[in-house]
């Protein structure tokens, strides 16, 4: 079993809190050592109390939907012979409420774009495949109960 651990940490400051007008701020500091800023989303929270700089937990939870599956589809072109030069995802998750009424993750579109190289090529079908075998490989897909499309570019 292994484990990962992200550390999260908001501080007050000078802010009164009670108020409800304090920052939502707060920084990510991931095992590995890196820090990155963390907010609220301004979609939910305000302007000023938000940062719209910093990485809100629904973009992180794009983010690591589309890592996973990025990181399954290079593992499975590797091990077929297929040379890939460069793979970008303009992933996009959807908030909304749920079935329940409840606002949630209601569905993330992973939109990878992938340049391969060398003289074995993968034709649609079998990119296709392997995306939907990166898809059944991800562990983060395999965790959440958002529907989860991927739609190869």
């Amino acid at each position: 079993m292994a484990q990962h651990k992200v550390e999260i940490l908001w501080e007050r400051g000078e802010q009164d809190f009670l108020d409800g007008h304090y920052s939502r701020r707060h920084r990510l500091r991931f095992d590995g050592g890196i820090e990155v800023p963390g907010s609220a989303s301004p979609h939910i929270v305000p302007v000023p109390l938000s940062d719209p700089a910093a990485v809100d937990p629904e973009e992180a939870f794009v983010a690591s939907l589309s890592s996973c599956h990025m990181l399954w589809f290079l593992a499975i072109a590797a091990e077929r012979g297929y040379r890939i030069d460069r793979y970008c995802d303009e992933a996009v998750g959807v908030l909304k409420k749920n079935a329940e009424g409840r606002l949630a993750m209601t569905q993330v579109t992973l939109r990878p774009r992938v340049d391969f190289s060398g003289d074995l090529r993968p034709d649609r079908e079998e990119i296709e495949r392997m995306h939907h075998e990166a898809h059944e490989e991800c562990f983060i897909a395999n965790s959440v109960r958002t529907e989860v499309f991927c739609e190869p570019v």
